[in-house]
C-alpha cells in the first residue's frame, strides 16, 4: 500500500507539474500576440513585412501594364519655401547618447518607418484601383507603355514629393566635399550637391533626425581634379581613403550609419572613378546606396542597389541644350555617330563603319562645317556605343534630337530602369552584331520607327534639367530611384 500510495502521490505531483507547465506555455503565448499585434513599434514591422513580402518596392514598376495615354493638365502649385535648417542644437541633441536622447531617436525612427509604410500602402493601392491620390493638382500624369507600371510609378513619384526628406551631411570642406562640377561631361555631379546645398530643395531635411536618407555630398571628380592632377598616378588609394576616412567621421559623431550600415545613405558621381570607393572594403559598403553613371554591372555595379545616373554634358553657364530636331521627311541620316575611338566597342565600330556609309554616318571628327546637334537632329537613329565606361550622354542628347538611340553597350544598366521600359523607345544592339548594323536598322518599319521615336519624346522630360528642380526631371528622376531603394530598407 505504501508503495502504491506512493506512486499515486508522484502521478499528481506530475500532473500539477504538467498543467503548471501548460498553464505557462498559453499565458505566455497570450502575451506575446498581444506584443506582436498591438504594440505600435509592432505594427510598423508588420505594415512594412506585409508590403516586403507582397510587392518589393522595386517589384511594382515591373507590372504588365495597359496602353494608355499620358495627359497634360494644369501647372503645378508652388513648392512650399524651405524649412529651416536645424540649429546647432538641434544637430547636437542626435549626437547626445543619453537614454533620453536614444529615446527620442527611437520614436523618431518609429516615425520614420511609419512613413514609409504608408507610403508603400498607398502605391499598392494605386496599382489595385489604376488610379492615383493627391492633395495637389499633378502637372503631369505618367501613362503609357514606356512605363513599366504607370500607376504606380505616378503614386510612388506623389508619395516622395509628399514624405522624402533628406539630410546633406555638413562635415568637411570646399572644393572636395559640397561642390562639384557645373559644366561639361561630369555636369550632374555638380548640379545635384547643389541643389541641396542652395538650401531651396524642399527634399531638405530640417533636422537629421527627420531625415528618410542621408546625402554624403562628395564630388569624385573634384577630389581627381584638385588631389590626383597634374595626374602623375592613376592609383585610387587616396580617393578611396577620404570616401572611408568621412563615412568615419559622420559614423563617429552620428548614429544613423551604424544604425543601418549604410543603408539609408547615398553618393552621387558621374566620374569614371567612382565606383572605386568601395574597392578596398566591400563590406563597409555592402548596403551603401553609390549612384554611379559608370553602371557597370560586370564591375560590382549592383541594380538592386545601386542607381544609375544619366551622363549630361552642359555647356558652360546654361542649362539648355541645342536642339534641332527635325520632322521624319528631314531626317536623311539613317544613323549617327561622331567621337573619339575610346574602348573597344568603339574601336569595333571605327572598324566597320568609319567614313564609310552614306547611310551609317560614323567618324571621328565632323566633316568641315557641319554641326553636331543638327546632325542628331538630321538622323532617324543616334548611335550610344560605349566609350572606356558603360555610359554615355548621347542618350540624353538623342531624346533631346527626337532621335532613336541605338544603345551598343555590355553590362549597362540603363538609368530609371525600375520605372522606364527601355524597349519602347530605344533599340540596343550587342557588340558582335555592329557589323550588321545597316541592315538590322533598316529593318525597322516605319510604324515601329514612330512609335520608338513618340516614346522618346515623352521620357524626354525626365532627362531635362532645372533648377530649381520641377517634378519628374532628371534631378527627381534620380532621387526617385534613391527613395525606392530606402522604400526596400526598414531600419
Amino acid at each position: 500500500m505504501a508503495t502504491s500510495n506512493g506512486s499515486s502521490g508522484s502521478g499528481g505531483s506530475h500532473n500539477n507539474s504538467n498543467i503548471l507547465f501548460i498553464f505557462t506555455i498559453i499565458f505566455s503565448l497570450v502575451i506575446y500576440l498581444f506584443y506582436y499585434f498591438f504594440s505600435p513599434l509592432n505594427q510598423i514591422f508588420l505594415n512594412n513585412n506585409y508590403n516586403n513580402n507582397n510587392n518589393n518596392a522595386l517589384s511594382y514598376f515591373n507590372q504588365t501594364l495597359t496602353n494608355y495615354n499620358y495627359t497634360e493638365i494644369l501647372s503645378p502649385s508652388p513648392l512650399p519655401s524651405p524649412p529651416p535648417l536645424a540649429s546647432p542644437e538641434e544637430v547636437s541633441d542626435v549626437t547626445n547618447t543619453s537614454n533620453s536622447s536614444r529615446g527620442k531617436l527611437a520614436s523618431h525612427v518609429q516615425r520614420i518607418e511609419k512613413d514609409l509604410a504608408n507610403a508603400r500602402a498607398a502605391i499598392l493601392e494605386a496599382m489595385r484601383t489604376k488610379n492615383y491620390t493627391s492633395n495637389k493638382i499633378e502637372s503631369y500624369i505618367p501613362r503609357g507603355s514606356v512605363y513599366r507600371n504607370a500607376y504606380a510609378f505616378h503614386q510612388s513619384h506623389i508619395e516622395m514629393e509628399k514624405t522624402f526628406k533628406v539630410w546633406p551631411y555638413r562635415e568637411g570642406e570646399q572644393p572636395l566635399v559640397h561642390v562639384g562640377p557645373m559644366k561639361h561631361i561630369y555636369a550632374i555631379e555638380g548640379q545635384f550637391i547643389e541643389e541641396f546645398e542652395s538650401g531651396k530643395s524642399p527634399f531638405l531635411a530640417r533636422s537629421p533626425k527627420e531625415a528618410h536618407a542621408f546625402f554624403l555630398p562628395m564630388s569624385v571628380a573634384h577630389i581627381v581634379e584638385f588631389i590626383y592632377k597634374p595626374i602623375t598616378t592613376y592609383d585610387r588609394d587616396r580617393l578611396v581613403r577620404i570616401f572611408a576616412d568621412y563615412i568615419g567621421i559622420v559614423a563617429d559623431k552620428y548614429p544613423f550609419w551604424n544604425r543601418s550600415s549604410g543603408a539609408d545613405h547615398f553618393m552621387l558621381s558621374c566620374h569614371d572613378w567612382g565606383p572605386q570607393i568601395s574597392r578596398d572594403d566591400p563590406e563597409l559598403y555592402k548596403n551603401f546606396i553609390r549612384v554611379l553613371c559608370n553602371a557597370n554591372t560586370s564591375e560590382g555595379f549592383n541594380p538592386r542597389r545601386d542607381v544609375p545616373l544619366p551622363e549630361l554634358n552642359l555647356p558652360p553657364n546654361t542649362l539648355t541644350i541645342p536642339r534641332y530636331g527635325q520632322p521624319l521627311a528631314n531626317r536623311t541620316i539613317l544613323a549617327f555617330f561622331s567621337g573619339g575611338p575610346h574602348g573597344d566597342i568603339r574601336k569595333i565600330l571605327f572598324e566597320h563603319w568609319k567614313d564609310k556609309d552614306k547611310d551609317i554616318q560614323v567618324h571621328e571628327y565632323l566633316p568641315k562645317g557641319e554641326n553636331y546637334a543638327k546632325l542628331m537632329g538630321r538622323s532617324k537613329f543616334c548611335l550610344c556605343p560605349s566609350g572606356f565606361e558603360v555610359a554615355s550622354p548621347r542618350l540624353a542628347e538623342s531624346f533631346y534630337s527626337g532621335c532613336v538611340p541605338v544603345i551598343i553597350s555590355d553590362h549597362y544598366a540603363l538609368p530609371f530602369s525600375d520605372v522606364l521600359n527601355w524597349n519602347r523607345f530605344s533599340i540596343q544592339v550587342p557588340f558582335d552584331k555592329i557589323s550588321e548594323l545597316k541592315t538590322i536598322l533598316e529593318n525597322v518599319s516605319e510604324k515601329r520607327y514612330l512609335k520608338l521615336q513618340k516614346g522618346g519624346m515623352k521620357v524626354q522630360r525626365h532627362f531635362e534639367l532645372h533648377r530649381p528642380a520641377k517634378a519628374f526631371d532628371v534631378f527627381h528622376m534620380v532621387l526617385h530611384s534613391v527613395w525606392l531603394r530606402r522604400l526596400n530598407a526598414r531600419l
